[in-house]
């Protein structure tokens, strides 16, 4: 548990770092965000979707309900290597959607039940602990591993929809000259995308070693 506090500690730190460094890099092509994403959805004939400004730090996801690319005011009206990115990967999601991606499909469908199991956790791993120390009783513990379970796997099923629509992004923007004129652009959008990528990587070990953690405690009741 130290360990992989420690890794998501340096990985965090790191992302932001990067994104800091490219944010301050302009685009050669003079672009904003928002003008990056309504391209990249027009050139994959994606015209339902709108791009959207919303507060906060890197606050910027795609909305399958409504169908909207919401950008944070630092990437929607930022002309930096950073925001094209970031921007183009939230487009990423949105083409996932219209090409009805299975991975998307099947995270999007957790949603709901992930959202409960989430609120379950917070109440029932530590009061399942006491009562299984003072009570010896399992139960409550185990619907709160149940619950972690699922927060889990929801947490490992969100890694191919990310790399996936990181993918799409940096296709796309190898193959626009208008958007990303030199090859050093791209690396460098390629860098923060993976970084991005990595805090996803970090959480699903996290949330993993948190699983394993709490298991343990009822592994061992049993022994």
């Amino acid at each position: 548990m130290i360990v992989v506090t420690l890794v998501s500690f340096i990985v965090q730190w790191r992302f932001k770092s990067k994104f800091k460094e490219y944010a301050e890099m302009p685009l050669l092509s003079g672009l904003t965000g928002q003008e990056v994403a309504e391209r990249m959805l027009k050139d994959n004939g994606i015209f339902d979707v709108q791009v959207i400004s919303v507060e906060g730090q890197l606050t910027d996801h795609y909305n399958p309900e409504n169908k909207t690319v919401n950008l944070s005011l630092d990437v929607y009206y930022s002309r930096s290597i950073a925001a094209a990115a970031v921007a183009a990967h939230e487009c990423g999601h949105a083409v996932q959607h219209a090409k009805n991606y299975s991975w998307l499909s099947f995270r999007s469908s957790m949603v709901p039940v992930v959202n409960v199991a989430s609120t379950l956790t917070q109440w029932t791993l530590m009061i399942g602990i006491m009562l299984l120390f003072f009570t010896h009783n399992p139960f409550v513990l185990a619907v709160g591993v149940g619950a972690l379970a699922l927060v889990t796997l929801f947490s490992f099923i969100t890694l191919p929809v990310e790399f996936d629509a990181s993918n799409r992004a940096l296709a796309w923007l190898n193959n626009n000259y208008k958007v990303m004129q030199t090859r050093e652009e791209h690396e460098q959008a390629k860098d923060a995308l993976w970084w991005a990528a990595m805090t996803y990587v970090v959480a699903a070990v996290s949330a993993l070693a948190t699983l394993v953690y709490y298991a343990s405690f009822l592994f061992n009741r049993r022994n």
